[in-house]
């Protein structure tokens, strides 16, 4: 049974601009600790993937020649371990990554490392000597670090040191192995599924065994992010178009992407196993869960919850392939929550983005756990490799798991002890108009007037670069215009002054007279005018 004193994911932030990178999202109570796996292939690229009641996936590593269980991490780039290392050498540099549950600071040593029969002479990594302020006790649910297989921008230690020593333990790999295929693969495995043959594994430049089809599944090309932010770079990728969700009713649920270069009709989806809960739109959340007869949202989980009995359909769909969620991963028993009338519920997995929402508008959902384990993944990383010989595009292949038949009798015979009661009235879907909406938050509201902001900032900087070429332009134009105003002004005058001579108003000669006029007075009335003349000039005769 997983407790659930953080229902968000365990985030990451890299920078003020990272929106997330890892996440350990719950504390999870289990009857007992594991710290090894036993290799169950003898390729030594295929290796076995622990799962800790569907929240965490481990695998070993080997550093210093100790070996440890990791946290598999596809949203992160950095490898952090707890406990010592023998042999590890100190860089001299610390570092600290601020998480939600705590923070995990130490030094950055390098020491040998080995990952599935890969070998790294001087690995950088994070020693955290102290795990006290984190709210979840890490080795009891089963790792004793993390190691991130995302882009190598995205390391903070890359940053961190110069040159290739801070580059991420795949991103070395490929790097000393340029003749292998740059590309990982991961299968995760389903708890409470008895029907369930599907075993986690994680290879390195090889297909697990039986599951060769993936290659012939369209290549997903990755969805690049802008230059100035690709620390932010994930393996993301884009939905089909109008298709990309459907619902439970059958029909495409539709939203509007909030990334700007995203074409219409499609979202950026990206692929994380460091996620529990995939983390979607709250109108799409809505959609999944908001018609479910006695559905409840959960203001302390942050969460839809809705009976354990309601079998619920959601695809999504990608390069023209469909990959059905399995109705055991829509929703989880495995949280111990109630409806507020104290009734055990159902958590719905399909959680509203929040504090995971990308303010720079680089992504419109995150699909972890519960949806990667219906698909085998791979992941090419391509020309994303630091240092690498590789010209080609990063790419992702996804091969569907989940059998649609199978899955709703595996949720029968788990939620409802065998008796098919899935068309019932009990669980008929409410009608569109009746669906109920989750209450959004200030916070939330802000945060989406932030991203409408900073995530057009490329085309808020280009148009205000035009405004400023057109403003030059103008002043450049009126001073031109005036310019030649002032010049036709000057030559007019120019050509009037040389076609100038004497005229019919010219100066006359000089007589050599002295003589000058007097100028007379003028009379000032008629009275002056009688007086001069001795008489009435107006009287009559």
């Amino acid at each position: 049974m997983l407790s659930l004193p953080l229902i968000h994911s365990f985030l990451l932030f890299l920078s003020p601009f990272s929106a997330f990178a890892v996440s350990i999202p719950f504390s999870v109570r289990t009857e007992a600790t594991r710290h090894h796996l036993t290799r169950q292939s003898s390729n030594n690229s295929v290796l076995p993937v622990g799962n800790t009641q569907n929240a965490f996936y481990y695998s070993n590593i080997s550093l210093g020649g100790r070996q440890i269980s990791v946290m598999l991490d596809t949203g992160s780039s950095d490898l952090w371990v707890t406990g010592s290392v023998p042999g590890a050498q100190d860089t001299g540099t610390s570092l600290t990554l601020s998480y939600a549950v705590g923070n995990a600071a130490g030094d950055v040593y390098t020491a040998p490392f080995q990952l599935g029969g890969y070998t790294v002479q001087n690995q950088a990594f994070v020693l955290v000597a102290e795990t006290s302020s984190f709210s979840t006790n890490i080795n009891a649910e089963g790792y004793d670090g993390l190691i991130g297989f995302g882009p190598n921008s995205g390391s903070s230690i890359y940053k961190k040191l110069s040159g290739d020593t801070g580059n991420s333990a795949i991103n070395q790999i490929f790097q000393q192995n340029s003749s292998s295929d740059n590309y990982i693969t991961l299968m995760l495995s389903r708890e409470g599924d008895p029907a369930s043959q599907i075993t986690g594994q994680f290879t390195i430049s090889s297909i697990v065994p039986g599951f060769e089809n993936i290659t012939n599944q369209p290549q997903l090309p990755i969805e690049k992010v802008y230059q100035l932010t690709d620390q932010d770079q994930h393996w993301q990728i884009l939905t089909d178009k109008d298709i990309g969700i459907i619902g439970p009713d059958g029909q495409p649920i539709q939203y509007s992407s909030i990334v700007p270069k995203a074409p219409s009709g499609q979202s950026v989806a990206v692929l994380d196993s460091g996620f529990t809960l995939p983390q979607v739109p709250r109108s799409v959340s809505d959609a999944i869960y908001g018609r479910v007869q006695g559905a409840e949202w959960s203001t302390s989980s942050q969460a839809w919850l809705v009976p354990c009995g309601q079998l619920i359909n959601l695809t999504f769909n990608f390069g023209g392939i469909s990959y059905p969620v399995h109705p055991l991963d829509v929703s989880s028993s495995d949280f111990g929550v109630s409806f507020s009338n104290g009734n055990p519920a159902c958590l719905g997995t399909f959680q509203p983005i929040s504090s995971a929402f990308s303010l720079l508008g680089e992504y419109d959902m995150i699909l972890g756990m519960a949806f990667l384990r219906n698909t085998y993944t791979l992941i090419n990383f391509g020309n994303l490799v630091q240092g690498g010989s590789s010209s080609s595009n990063p790419y992702i292949q996804l091969l569907s798991l989940t059998d649609e038949t199978a899955a709703v009798n595996d949720f029968i015979q788990v939620r409802l002890n065998g008796q098919n009661l899935i068309n019932s009235s009990q669980y008929a879907l409410l009608p569109a108009s009746q669906e109920q909406h989750s209450p959004e938050t200030a916070a939330e509201q802000k945060a989406q007037y932030e991203e409408e902001v900073l995530s057009r900032w490329p085309y808020i900087l280009a148009g205000c670069l035009v405004v400023v070429l057109l403003l030059v332009a103008y002043c450049v134009w009126r001073c031109c215009c005036r310019r030649k105003r002032l010049a036709k002004k000057k030559a007019a005058k120019q050509q009037t002054s040389s076609n100038t001579g004497p005229g019919p108003y010219a100066q006359l000669p000089d007589s050599g007279s002295t003589a000058t006029l007097v100028m007379q007075p003028m009379r000032k009335s008629t009275l002056d005018f009688k007086e001069e003349y001795s008489g009435d000039v107006f009287a009559r005769h």
